[in-house]
């Protein structure tokens, strides 16, 4: 039996391009003369779907694709993911089901039977989970179709398991000598190396070959980096697609060969891609097909717009650079010769003019020889201001330029330079922006080296650095991770070699700025733990880490 793994970019909701995508990936499986192809979770719909599930008119749309998909292709055997109904008197009112359909036949609907509600999840906040741990026999093989987190609870993986049952241990109680799992399992930092092994482990395990076919693209903060994979009965990988982008490739049951792709050499590497193909896919899945970029002459500025050429164009890119009396010189001449290395178009506008204006409307009380941070708030909320009309003049979409680093702790303004429709780096530590600026420096001059070498410095106040008010970044960013990726509490991250005050400095910091982040644009998820719908913390509460009830 040949198999094809069928890796697509779906759009949520869009089911005539859904369509029309397993349409022909399906035929190009034919042509290559597949048995089976294999597409991902709720490819029909694309994932996720969030809310849209409530609405019935959505879910009939799906399954008269799916019906579509059911009588239009032919010569094939095809496995793909759909929204079906629950059609019992109890329970939620849709499953997460993976179909087997062929020449105009279902044989069989498995619902999805671990629904996972961490994180960016919340499964079962829409379906019910699937019961039933039947095979099905198909060309002489008895198949065992699973849906992502269903893989997810082997005994041998996972030290804590979260849930009772192991779906592919029962599934091969029944039989099962091919593990089928449809999957939308979204990228994060070393994710997939884990991902890697833990297939792996559950084909060697049982001796048997396991089919694993990831979603690739983004939708919305949610990134999917594809890396489908063939695994032989040994544990061996013996097929597999590339990452970020579609893929078709075969793997053949005969010989348990198959095609490999190459893949992201790095992390750095994955997370540039990741990023580029993130803001190409939310850009255009939001009908947008220009964008606009604030450069200041910083390297989180010139490291959004890079990303955004590559992914949309240099001729799809504005940049704008909104010098004060605060500028330095050097920043005048890195952000010309950045538009210039990238080829896009720069447009100066001043804002000292606009800023004592509206020192002269407020005054008394306000002052230009000695700004505080109303007065430096001030110059970024006329900034956010300029790049919002050039966005409304140009349906543009104007891409806010914030890290991670400076995001967690407040180091950002509201309704300034925190206004936009995409937070491209807002996952991404002030460290690894570093990192992933000297990345594009590697084959030419991308990002000017001054403006990676300089100090970072908002520029709101004469003399003013980043370290003025934040530690250095590489300690800012180890404790960053401790706290909000790695969930340690205030005593571990202190038993790593921080200093208490200063740890307890910075976690005040980030509970302090949530209802910040709460209204911030939304971002990329490329860390194990983004701010975003994936960290869902109250604004107002009392509690504090590292305190405790007093007797």
């Amino acid at each position: 039996m040949k198999i094809a793994l069928a890796q697509i970019n779906p759009i949520v909701g869009d089911f005539d391009y859904n369509f029309k995508k397993i349409r022909d990936f399906a035929g190009h499986a034919v042509r290559q003369g597949c048995d089976l192809v294999v597409f991902p979770e709720l490819a029909v719909s694309g994932y996720p779907p969030r809310d849209l599930l409530e609405k019935k008119d959505f879910v009939a749309a799906g399954l008269a694709c799916l019906e579509r998909l059911t009588s239009t292709v032919h010569g094939i055997g095809v496995v793909c993911g759909v929204a079906d109904i629950n059609p019992a008197a109890a329970g939620n009112p849709l499953f997460n089901s993976a179909v087997l359909f062929e020449d105009g036949r279902v044989l069989q609907k498995v619902a999805k039977r671990l629904l996972p509600t961490y994180d960016v999840f919340d499964e079962r906040r829409y379906f019910e989970p699937g019961t039933e741990y039947r095979t099905v026999a198909y060309r002489g093989r008895r198949l065992g179709l699973t849906v992502c987190e269903d893989t997810w609870n082997d005994k041998d993986v996972f030290k804590r398991r979260i849930y009772p049952a192991d779906p592919v241990a029962l599934l091969v109680a029944d039989g099962a000598e091919l593990i089928v799992n449809i999957s939308a399992s979204p990228f994060h930092v070393g994710k997939d190396a884990f991902r890697t092994r833990m297939l792996a482990t559950i084909a060697g395990k049982y001796g048997l070959p396991l089919v694993f076919v990831n979603q690739v693209g983004g939708n919305d903060s949610l990134l999917f980096d594809g890396l489908s994979t063939a695994f032989a009965g040994t544990g061996a990988v013996a097929a597999r697609a590339s990452d970020f982008v579609e893929d078709l490739v075969v793997f053949d049951l005969a010989t348990g060969r198959g095609e490999r792709r190459p893949a992201a050499a790095s992390d750095v590497a994955a997370v540039r891609q990741a990023l580029v193909m993130g803001t190409r896919d939310y850009v255009t899945k939001c009908g947008f097909a220009k964008v606009v970029v604030g450069l200041s002459g910083g390297i989180d500025s010139a490291l959004t717009a890079a990303i955004a050429v590559e992914a949309l164009g240099a001729e799809n890119v504005r940049g704008v650079f909104m010098p004060s009396r605060y500028t330095s010189r050097d920043n005048f001449e890195d952000t010309a010769r950045l538009a210039a290395n990238l080829g896009i178009a720069l447009t100066t506008v001043p804002i000292d003019g606009m800023f004592d204006q509206f020192l002269q409307q407020l005054s008394p009380g306000f002052d230009t020889d000695a700004p505080g941070v109303t007065e430096q708030n001030i110059q970024a909320r006329i900034r956010g201001t300029i790049l919002m009309a050039y966005s409304n003049r140009e349906g543009s979409l104007l891409l806010t330029t914030g890290n991670k680093s400076e995001l967690a702790v407040g180091y950002c303004t509201l309704y300034g330079d925190m206004s936009g429709g995409l937070a491209v780096i807002s996952d991404v530590p002030k460290t690894m922006v570093y990192q992933i600026s000297r990345h594009f420096n590697t084959a030419r001059e991308v990002i000017p080296p001054r403006i990676i070498e300089k100090a970072p410095s908002a520029e709101l106040k004469p003399g003013q650095t980043d370290q003025d008010d934040l530690p250095p970044y590489e300690v800012l960013d180890g404790i960053l991770k401790a706290f909000v990726e790695d969930l340690k509490t205030v005593a571990e991250i202190v038993a790593m070699g921080f200093e208490r005050t200063l740890v307890a400095d910075v976690i005040g910091r980030i509970v302090r700025s949530e209802y910040k982040r709460q209204q911030a644009a939304p971002g990329l998820k490329v860390t194990s733990k983004a701010f975003g719908y994936g960290r869902r913390y109250p604004i107002a509460h009392g509690f504090r880490p590292g305190s405790a009830c007093a007797p």
